[in-house]
């Protein structure tokens, strides 16, 4: 069994800027598996999980299709340690709140690089939305304590024959 979060500390590491990975069910046709991509998000414990991508693309299409999507957060240094929610679309943002492009950006960004982000990529407001999800199913997991038996000597020791 998964050494699972607490509800507390689940919602505070999805809370937490990371990089996020959205599953949406691919539903073009053919053997085509759910479409799986890297995306900014953003979440407040107790809240919805939002995501912006572009009004016409491909991402954006799967989504109203299939109403509802996964995403998977992880720390990738050790203890290896992740958050994957699950849940219904519940709003489309559209038009995009530029307030909610701002703050995305200075999420995964410092001040002086989200102003030139922002900047730069000033005309994807006019063709950004947003998907709003409320988490139905969690699923998690934190190895602390299982790497802690092991720096400790405990079960994880190995003996190397000579």
């Amino acid at each position: 069994m998964l050494p699972a979060m607490s509800r507390p500390d689940r919602e505070r590491f999805l809370a937490e800027p990371r990089v996020g990975v959205l599953g949406v069910t691919d539903s073009r046709g053919g053997d085509r598996g759910p479409l799986i991509v890297p995306v900014w998000y953003s979440y407040e414990p107790g809240g919805e999980v939002v995501v912006e991508t572009g009004r016409q693309t491909v991402k954006a299409q799967l989504l109203r299709a299939a109403g509802r999507f996964s995403l998977c957060a992880q720390d990738e240094g050790r203890p290896y340690r992740y958050v994957s929610v699950e849940g219904p679309v519940t709003a489309i943002d559209d038009p995009l709140d530029p307030a909610l492009r701002e703050a995305l950006a200075h999420r995964y960004l410092d001040a002086e690089e989200a102003r030139g982000y922002l900047a730069a990529t000033s005309g994807q407001l006019t063709e950004d939305i947003a998907f709003r999800m409320r988490p139905q199913h969690w699923r998690s997991a934190d190895f602390a304590a299982f790497a802690a038996d092991f720096a400790e000597g405990g079960a994880g020791e190995e003996t190397v024959p000579r």
